[in-house]
C-alpha cells in the first residue's frame, strides 16, 4: 500500500495541508513542525509526488544544460562537455532538480531546441557552457528574463549575467610565462576556435606575457581549414618557433600529431602547453603539461547560481572566479 499525504498528516498530528507546505518548503512553516513531519516522512517512506507537486506550481524540477555547436569530431568528443554535464548532474541531485541536454550542430537549431524547452517548460532555467560571440541563445533568455547562469565571461549585458569562469587570460599568461622560463623564445598560439572568449582571453593573455618580456609576438595560428593545417609548416619555419601555447588538450593531441607530421620532435623541437588538464593529457605520450581548470568546481558553482535565481536568492550580475593550478608533465622541454 502506498503511503499518501494524509497518512504523514495524521502520524504528525498536522493538516494535510501542512505536509504540503513542508514538502514544498513554505517560509510560513516553522522550522520545529518541518523537522517533525520530514521525520514521520522518513519513518513511513513517504516520496513527494514531484510531478503533482510541480504542476501546481507552474515549474518542471529540470535544467537545461546548452552546449555550444557541435559541428565537427573535436567538439563532440571534448571531455570538457561530460565533465561538465557530469558535474551539474551530479549537484543538482542535491536539489531534487534532473537535467535535460540542448544541443545541435548550428546555433539556428540550437535556438530552436532552447526556445522549444523553454516555452513547453521543460526546464526551470539553463546553464550555457560556453560564450561565443555570434550566439542567439542568450540574447534569447536576455530578451525572455529566463533564469540563466553562463560558464565563461559574457560579450554582452555583462551587468545582467551571472557567470563562473576562470580567469583566462591569467591563463594565457601563466601558460606562455612558464615556457618563456623554460628558456623559449619564440613562442606560437594555436587554436581551432576563433568566436568563444575563450580564445580571445587566452591569446591576450599569451599576447601580455611576451610584450611584457620584450618577446616577439605572432598572430594566432588559428585552423578552421585543411588549409590551414597546410600552412602551418612554413609558419613553423618563419618563426622557428621552440613552443606552442594551445588552447586545449584535445587540440594539442591534433598539434603533436602535426609537429610531427612536419619532422618535429615533442618536446625535443618543440614544446607544447595547453589547458583543461583532461584525460587526453595522459592517454598520448610525451604526457601533456596542461592548466587544470577544476571543472569540477565550474560546474557545481553555476548550477548553484542558477539554483540561487530560481529560489529568488541571486543578485542580478555575480562573477565567480574559480582558480586554476599548472601541472607539468613531459611535453615542455628546457631550452639550453
Amino acid at each position: 500500500m502506498s503511503i499518501t499525504v494524509k497518512d504523514v498528516a495524521k502520524k504528525a498530528g498536522v493538516a494535510t495541508s501542512t505536509v504540503s507546505r513542508v514538502i514544498n518548503d513554505h517560509p510560513s512553516i516553522s522550522e520545529e513542525t518541518k523537522k517533525k513531519v520530514r521525520k514521520v516522512m522518513a519513518e513511513l517512506g513517504y516520496t513527494p509526488n514531484l510531478a503533482a507537486r510541480n504542476l501546481g506550481k507552474q515549474i518542471s524540477s529540470a535544467i537545461g544544460v546548452v552546449l555550444p555547436p557541435l559541428d565537427s569530431k573535436e567538439r563532440i568528443g571534448n571531455p570538457f562537455h561530460l565533465e561538465t554535464i557530469e558535474t551539474i548532474n551530479d549537484e543538482a541531485r542535491n536539489y531534487d532538480m534532473s537535467v535535460a541536454i540542448a544541443s545541435a550542430r548550428d546555433f539556428d537549431t540550437l535556438l530552436e531546441n532552447v526556445q522549444r524547452m523553454h516555452r513547453q517548460k521543460q526546464v526551470d532555467g539553463f546553464i550555457l557552457t560556453y560564450s561565443d560571440k555570434d550566439d542567439p541563445v542568450i540574447r534569447y533568455l536576455l530578451e525572455k528574463e529566463v533564469p540563466f547562469t553562463l560558464i565563461g565571461q559574457p560579450y554582452i549585458s555583462e551587468e545582467k549575467t551571472i557567470y563562473v569562469d576562470n580567469d583566462n587570460q591569467l591563463l594565457g599568461k601563466q601558460a606562455t610565462e612558464y615556457l618563456i622560463a623554460e628558456g623559449h623564445e619564440q613562442i606560437l598560439f594555436a587554436s581551432n576556435i576563433t568566436h568563444e572568449n575563450l580564445y580571445y582571453e587566452r591569446f591576450f593573455g599569451y599576447q601580455k606575457a611576451l610584450m611584457m618580456a620584450n618577446l616577439p609576438v605572432y598572430p594566432a595560428a588559428t585552423f578552421e581549414t585543411p588549409d590551414d593545417y597546410v600552412a602551418f609548416e612554413e609558419t613553423l619555419l618563419h618563426t622557428k618557433a621552440t613552443a606552442i601555447v594551445v588552447l586545449d588538450d584535445l587540440f594539442a593531441v591534433r598539434m603533436m600529431q602535426l609537429v610531427n607530421l612536419y619532422g618535429y620532435r615533442v618536446p625535443e623541437d618543440i614544446s607544447i602547453i595547453s589547458f583543461n588538464n583532461s584525460i587526453f593529457a595522459t592517454l598520448i605520450h610525451p604526457y601533456l603539461t596542461s592548466i587544470d581548470i577544476d571543472v569540477p568546481s565550474l560546474g557545481k558553482i553555476a548550477t548553484q547560481r542558477l539554483m540561487d535565481q530560481l529560489n529568488n536568492k541571486q543578485q542580478r550580475s555575480v562573477r565567480v572566479v574559480v582558480p586554476h593550478r599548472l601541472i607539468k608533465r613531459e611535453s615542455v622541454m628546457k631550452r639550453q
